[in-house]
């Protein structure tokens, strides 16, 4: 495992325009992209190069450190590369990459993985044509038995016909088991962490549960650096999280009850 850039300040994602049903990523600041570049390069050292599709997972240790975000703009630097890139919102729970890229969020991947649909909706990026995104879909009840099916890993099998990278953003691997479930489909997993955010705890929390999963991790960014020597994780960051967030409906239903 390794480390893979310091990604600075700055809210590079244009947030969702509705009306505009392919929008794609904003285009990143000079400093920004060639981080994510970086990583680009680095990943080429770590997985095979035998011209076979590769899929990445992008997860974080709990919400908020920047996961969706970063996997949109390392898949975007990939496309660059005259590559096909899909992204695949696979956090079933609080999905945001549909909101970041403009994109309807229903009908989606979950709705293919009940059967509601015989094809999941691949959407096309105005920004990159090489460039596409699988929304999530309606949130259902069961994201983890959903993640980890029969379904979805013939899915990915047949997707890694038509695109030479595939990055599946997840949900956080300290909060819900959605991550582990996706693992046997994954060439390996990136972790996003966030400066003066998380809390080293939660970082040593998600690196051992992967580790007795036996899932291979690439490597991690850190977002919102602040440059030069990084700043102590702030104890209170983990306060911003609220576990309630990543209970499914029919969990709520019955503490209501």
């Amino acid at each position: 495992m390794g480390f893979f850039a310091n990604i600075k300040k700055k809210r590079n994602i244009k947030k969702g325009n509705e009306s505009k049903q392919n929008a794609g990523p904003k285009a990143l600041k000079f400093a920004a992209k060639e981080q994510y570049k970086q990583i680009r390069e680095n990943l080429s050292f770590l997985l095979p190069q035998d011209g076979n599709s590769v899929v990445i997972g992008v997860t974080s240790s709990v919400r908020s450190e920047g996961k969706s975000t970063t996997a949109i703009n390392l898949a975007s630097v990939l496309a660059e590369k005259d590559c096909r890139v899909l992204v695949i919102d696979a956090d079933l729970r609080i999905p945001t990459v549909a909101k970041k890229l403009g994109i309807e969020r229903t009908p989606g991947l979950s709705n293919f993985l009940i059967g509601q649909l015989e094809k999941a909706p691949i959407y096309g990026l105005k920004t990159n044509e090489k460039l596409f995104v699988i929304p999530s879909g309606d949130i259902p009840p069961n994201p983890s038995e959903l993640l980890g099916s029969d379904r979805m890993a013939a899915f990915v099998e047949k997707l890694k016909e038509s695109f030479d990278y595939i990055l599946i953003d997840t949900p956080p691997v300290n909060l819900v088991s959605d991550a582990l479930a996706l693992s046997p489909v994954l060439n390996g997993l990136i972790v996003v962490t966030r400066e003066s955010f998380t809390e080293k705890r939660e970082i040593k929390r998600c690196f051992r549960q992967l580790q007795l999963a036996d899932v291979k991790v690439l490597g991690t960014v850190l977002n919102d650096a602040s440059g030069g020597r990084a700043k102590k994780y702030r104890g209170s960051g983990y306060n911003y999280y609220r576990k309630a967030d990543y209970i499914s409906p029919e969990t709520k239903q019955k503490k209501k009850d």
